[in-house]
């Protein structure tokens, strides 16, 4: 269905939805073209690549705003579109239906971040076993190049169980370290588990679980020990919006500050240099975030992450639940129902 085909099936579904519609997107950019985050807000290789791929096919992405709820019409074609950065925890549907070479055939640069995390079912309960998220590190980088990856080991955070234990998340970092310098990847992006409200409420409901805060001097001892780790394998070492800790590790250290997004990189990688290199003000700045512009297409709302890990700020949704409106595109898949593994 082409763009102007679409047009009164979409009006319906932002009139169901008691959204605004949105105008027809504008004509081509004369200087600068956009990059894409596919998605801060939901792990979108994972659960929603038909609903992303459609959006490509025609032609827009209409973003809602997860404060005021206006929405945003936002171009999905070539000439709009520079580069997609891809989050997520699992790639295997994206490697699987080979998502990424389409993308390449069709105009479009790539680049991921793969949140790569140690193996425990507490905290992230339907990601993959390790080895198989170990594997699509390997294709990815194959297909891809390892210099389009950034390997996120995020978030750092610890827990005590209802027998007493305390369980730190680190456990497989060197595992996961040496498999990625394998790969070729030279960056390791982490931070510390922020501690929102939806997060304390979740573990509220559990009777065997309760985190336990890092001191700012554990803190730095943590991320100067993973430095030291990462640093035989030529990985750098990134934080998070963690300006303070960053600033109080002194200058015989040689972690920074991440930018998740950066589109320097992405000029680098693919030659071309019409994409602004401002910096993303939307994104949490005075903490230490270096990513630059670009414009997430995910949703909270619409998009429910099957994932649904303990420590997670976007919207985890039981298995079970429904898939929202026809027009989200993709109905909401189920989460997979991987074997048991420690």
């Amino acid at each position: 269905m082409c763009v102007a085909c679409a047009q009164p099936v979409l009006r319906i579904c932002l009139i169901y939805l008691n959204l605004p519609v949105m105008p027809p997107m504008p004509p081509a950019p004369a200087n600068n073209r956009i990059v894409l985050s596919a998605s801060r807000r939901t792990d979108i290789p994972a659960f929603y690549m038909n609903w992303f791929m459609a959006q490509l096919q025609r032609g827009a992405f209409d973003v809602v705003n997860p404060y005021n709820r206006k929405v945003r019409r936002v171009p999905a074609d070539t000439g709009h579109v520079h580069s997609v950065v891809f989050w997520s925890k699992n790639f295997g549907p994206f490697l699987r239906k080979q998502y990424g070479q389409k993308m390449i055939e069709a105009g479009y640069h790539l680049f991921f971040n793969f949140t790569l995390n140690s193996q425990d079912r507490r905290l992230e309960p339907h990601v993959p076993p390790l080895n198989k998220r170990l594997e699509q590190m390997t294709a990815l980088s194959r297909l891809f190049g390892p210099e389009r990856i950034f390997w996120r080991f995020d978030p750092l955070c610890r827990y005590r169980t209802g027998g007493g234990a305390v369980v730190d998340n680190r456990t497989d970092f060197e595992t996961i370290a040496r498999h990625a310098a394998a790969c070729g990847i030279r960056t390791c992006i982490t931070s510390f588990m922020d501690r929102y409200a939806k997060i304390d409420k979740r573990v509220q409901a559990l009777a065997d679980l309760e985190w336990m805060d890092f001191t700012p001097r554990e803190r730095q001892a943590i991320v100067l020990r993973m430095e030291k780790v990462l640093a035989p394998h030529k990985i750098g070492l990134a934080l998070c919006c963690e300006k303070v800790l960053v600033d109080a590790l002194g200058p015989h250290s040689t972690v920074k500050s991440a930018a998740c997004i950066d589109n320097a990189r992405l000029i680098r990688l693919s030659g071309t240099g019409d994409i602004s290199t401002g910096r993303d003000t939307g994104q949490r700045v005075k903490a230490g975030c270096g990513c630059r512009i670009s414009v997430d297409i995910g949703s909270y709302h619409l998009h429910p992450c099957y994932h649904d890990c303990l420590f997670c700020y976007a919207n985890p949704a039981s298995p079970a639940t429904k898939p929202g409106p026809a027009c989200n595109g993709r109905p909401a898949m189920s989460a997979p129902k991987w074997k048991s593994a420690k």
